[in-house]
């Protein structure tokens, strides 16, 4: 019996996919859990327009993402801090001052995709990455600065 898989089921395959199972693995285990559909024309055709609304869907917004990062690599946020002796910060620079700084930019952005390696806790200037998809890392310039 041909079925579509609407969840992903180990050894046997993904979401969509069109596997070929024995007819009371079918009728007894994959259907009533609602793991996969009778492989019919209708079904077949819903699953296809439903894949091309999924990749449409993935295309824009890796545009979207692509536009943030253009808009990203031309930013560069000034982030004041206090300074101690031998120009030291007290405390440090995280992900949530640059998603505060990025803000006042005007760019609304999560600090979840702020990629820093450890806090940053000196003066400088300093390049961050920022993923903004699996496929689009932008390059964010900060400057940290005393106050």
């Amino acid at each position: 019996m041909k079925v579509i898989l609407r969840e992903d089921v180990p050894e046997l395959g993904a979401v969509g996919e069109l596997v070929s199972v024995k007819d009371g693995y079918a009728r007894n285990y994959l259907i009533p859990k609602q793991l996969a559909v009778l492989a019919n024309t209708k079904n077949i055709r819903q699953m296809d327009h439903q894949k091309r609304l999924i990749e449409a869907n993935k295309v824009r917004v890796r545009k979207e993402a692509g536009d943030i990062a253009g808009q990203l690599e031309t930013v560069s946020c000034t982030i004041p801090m206090l300074v101690g002796e031998q120009d030291k910060l007290f405390g440090s620079v995280t992900s949530k001052d640059i998603e505060e700084a990025l803000q006042h930019e005007g760019i609304t952005l999560s600090r979840k995709r702020i990629i820093l390696d450890e806090p940053i806790k000196s003066l400088g200037v300093y390049t961050v990455d920022v993923r903004l998809h699996s496929e689009v890392t932008a390059k964010l310039k900060i400057w940290v600065v005393a106050k």
